[in-house]
């Protein structure tokens, strides 16, 4: 597209084809769609627009630059509008000639071989997963624990001599520098890595192929970017980032050469389609959650739930045997690390700690408290999603200039630090420090001798940390009000960070949230009654606040259970997990969306359900499509096929083939739908010479595509981008 500087046509259509592509720009760069048949009020039906395709590699020309400048700086967003940047995996193999020769051609031998390969191939995205999962984990520990440290000291030196302005100008300083980095290299090499990830690899498993989802660069930005956030003092977590890691892994590793190297290493070619690439991704996934929160079984249940669309009894042994090699290889190599070799008490990122004490144990009369729980954390969750929503949409609108998403984290970086300095500071609220404390970083500051700062407890430190303290720190650890204004605080906090262009996750300040205020509920209840401290722990509302609250955003119920249950290491938890989590899902559904579907529809992603919408057993198909089609005759010229490639409007895959019936007020009728490639090796082998200098100068890519089409099954997917080279 920048190289193109003339539009040259070949057939009597270049004019008709040209003026439908000039459109006004509209929404997220699409182009305006012409109007569709009038609905009824109230029914909600996407409509698909043409997005321009602008490779990011290439040289802008000064006509593109001119029309750049004339812009608006406003970029208006829809999300009921469906972007055309996005195509279709191709699940279904091609069974044409050529793969069942191939496959006839393979002896019993053979085929053992092939399971064995993945066998293998499961494994490897385990053990690097988990490997990957150590090196974040070592990583965030020595990094936060210097930051913190050395703001400790200046605190402590500062709390005498006067002066704590100082401490606090370097609380900020340090958390925007690290958040400034990790920011910098998402948006500005790898906007892909931003987030969490899921959304974009739910899409992926859905069948949608999200540009650049699955590259080797977005995994290092990711790796790297999820580091400085978490050191940086956001309120995220490093676990969710972990699901997107390990399925990079796993399509990289599954496909056996690297796209961003550009390195064939000539291995697994078998597996080089996207039926087997979608089931290894689903593997990679599941290792994510198992190195994640040390819970292979909820892994795999949460491929199940959330992520494959396609699923068979062989894979899901496959998918948990990568899970449980994902999970011991953190467990080894964490053991190493704390210099108890062989010692396998580190299953995961986040380790919730044994809940076995008899204070733990819950009774008949407590169900309907926590299923109110539940109530409370679906309308929490929807409220966060709510403003998570429309922050979006504004981000979406006004902050889509890298320099400024990088300013934004920076801004939210400071003001966090600055709100916990400043609630630390006002804080009353301050406990014994006991021999055997477990806070990593207590401060003293106002505090007696003998005394730290409760408040310091939840936000001076890593959240994994602070949701550990508020799961098992004795009984009056913390006051109400430390509580009530910490839960206040830091659920603004999270759902200003969550969107923001850094790679981060929402697991762990979603857990952080529910269970302060789960706590709050706690002590609450033990204040009602004399008798209440003897059933109303803490600890125990804690765990059910948090499963809650992360039930209430993210609304996953049968994996949400599970990994809760792994997590905790005590099954008697199951029933209240499960009851508090469907209960957070039913109510939160009735006021919005799952923060991941939503961000989903924010991103225009043609996403399949796996319901369809309960009123649209009346619409039809021109309903939902572009109009004019794209269509060719069953005899055409190969100048109008050659436009038809050219014009970068018609951004597709596949084009329909119809014939033309008898009479004008008749529609054509569709005979087969033919793939970009099929035309274009026509155009090679049968046009006349003048038309074969326009297309053999596709790029190298290309030139891959067509000699892949004359001896294996075709992959139609890799090829949608070449059509706006022509």
């Amino acid at each position: 597209m920048a190289n193109i500087t003339k539009k040259v046509s070949w057939s009597s259509r270049g004019d008709e084809s040209g003026a439908a592509g000039e459109e006004t720009p509209l929404l997220n760069g699409s182009e305006q769609s012409r109007p569709l048949r009038q609905m009824s009020s109230g029914s909600t039906v996407f409509q698909i627009g043409r997005l321009s395709t602008v490779d990011l590699d290439e040289e802008i020309t000064t006509e593109e630059q001119d029309s750049a400048r004339g812009r608006p700086k406003e970029i208006p967003h829809n999300e009921k509008l469906l972007s055309l940047k996005f195509e279709s995996l191709d699940y279904d193999n091609i069974e044409n000639q050529l793969f069942l020769e191939e496959e006839r051609r393979m002896s019993f031998v053979a085929f053992r071989c092939l399971e064995i390969s993945r066998w293998v191939i499961c494994g490897l995205i385990g053990f690097l997963t988990g490997l990957i999962a150590c090196f974040i984990d070592i990583a965030v520990e020595q990094l936060a624990g210097l930051k913190y440290k050395l703001i400790k000291e200046n605190i402590v030196k500062f709390t005498e001599a006067g002066g704590l302005s100082i401490s606090l100008l370097l609380w900020v300083a340090l958390n925007s520098f690290c958040v400034m980095w990790g920011s910098i290299i998402v948006a500005f090499i790898e906007p892909i890595a931003a987030g969490s990830g899921i959304p974009q690899i739910k899409c992926f498993l859905n069948g949608v192929k999200v540009p650049r989802v699955v590259r080797l660069k977005t995994l290092v930005v990711k790796v790297v970017g999820v580091i400085f956030s978490v050191v940086g003092g956001l309120a995220v977590g490093k676990e969710g980032p972990m699901i997107h890691s390990g399925a990079v892994l796993a399509a990289g590793v599954s496909q056996g050469r690297s796209t961003s190297l550009k390195k064939d290493f000539k291995i697994f070619e078998y597996f080089r389609r996207d039926t087997e690439k979608r089931d290894f991704v689903s593997a990679g996934a599941a290792a994510g959650v198992s190195a994640a929160f040390g819970a292979p079984v909820g892994g795999v249940l949460f491929s199940l739930e959330e992520g494959a669309s396609f699923w068979n009894q062989m894979l899901t042994w496959r998918i948990f045997f990568a899970s449980m090699i994902s999970t011991f290889t953190l467990n080894f190599f964490l053991s190493i690390y704390h210099n108890k070799p062989g010692e396998l008490s580190n299953p995961g990122l986040i380790n919730f700690g044994r809940f076995e004490s008899e204070a733990m144990e819950y009774n008949l009369y407590e169900i309907p408290l926590f299923i109110a729980m539940g109530a409370i954390g679906g309308g929490l969750g929807a409220f966060f999603n709510f403003l998570n929503y429309w922050l979006t949409i504004f981000r979406i609108r006004y902050v889509h200039r890298p320099c400024l998403q990088v300013m934004e984290a920076m801004l939210v970086a400071a003001v966090t630090a600055t709100v916990a300095f400043i609630m630390i500071y006002f804080s009353t609220d301050c406990q014994p420090l006991g021999p055997d404390h477990t806070e990593e970083y207590p401060l003293q500051l106002f505090c007696a001798d003998g005394e730290y700062n409760s408040m310091a407890t939840a936000f001076f430190n890593t959240p994994e940390r602070s949701v550990r303290s508020l799961f098992h720190n004795p009984t009056g650890t913390y006051n109400s009000l430390t509580l009530g204004l910490f839960t206040l605080t830091y659920f603004f906090l999270a759902c200003w960070t969550y969107g923001l262009a850094v790679s981060a996750g929402v697991f762990i300040p979603s857990l952080l949230i529910g269970a302060a205020w789960g706590r709050l509920c706690g002590i609450l209840l033990a204040s009602t009654t004399s008798t209440a401290s003897m059933w109303a722990d803490p600890g125990k509302y804690a765990l059910i606040g948090a499963a809650a609250q992360l039930g209430g955003i993210v609304r996953m119920t049968l994996s949400l259970t599970v990994i809760m249950v792994e997590a905790t290491g005590n099954v008697t938890y199951g029933l209240p997990i499960m009851l508090v989590l469907m209960t957070a899902k039913i109510v939160g559904d009735y006021f919005q969306e799952g923060l991941y579907d939503l961000h989903i529809k924010l991103g225009s992603v043609p996403f399949l359900h796996w319901e369809a919408p309960a009123t649209s057993h009346w619409l039809t198909a021109r309903e939902v499509m572009s109009s004019p089609v794209t269509c060719l005759n069953r005899i055409e010229k190969v100048g109008t096929i050659v436009d038809t490639l050219s014009n970068t409007s018609t951004n597709h895959n596949g084009f329909p083939v119809v014939v033309q019936v008898s009479g004008d007020d008749e529609a054509a009728k569709l005979c087969s739908n033919e793939p970009t490639v099929f035309l274009l090796n026509l155009i090679l082998h049968y046009a006349h010479p003048l038309y074969l200098p326009l297309v053999r100068t596709h790029s190298h890519r290309h030139a891959k595509c067509l000699k892949r089409l004359q001896w294996v099954s075709v992959d139609n997917s890799n090829c949608h981008d070449r059509r706006n080279q022509h």
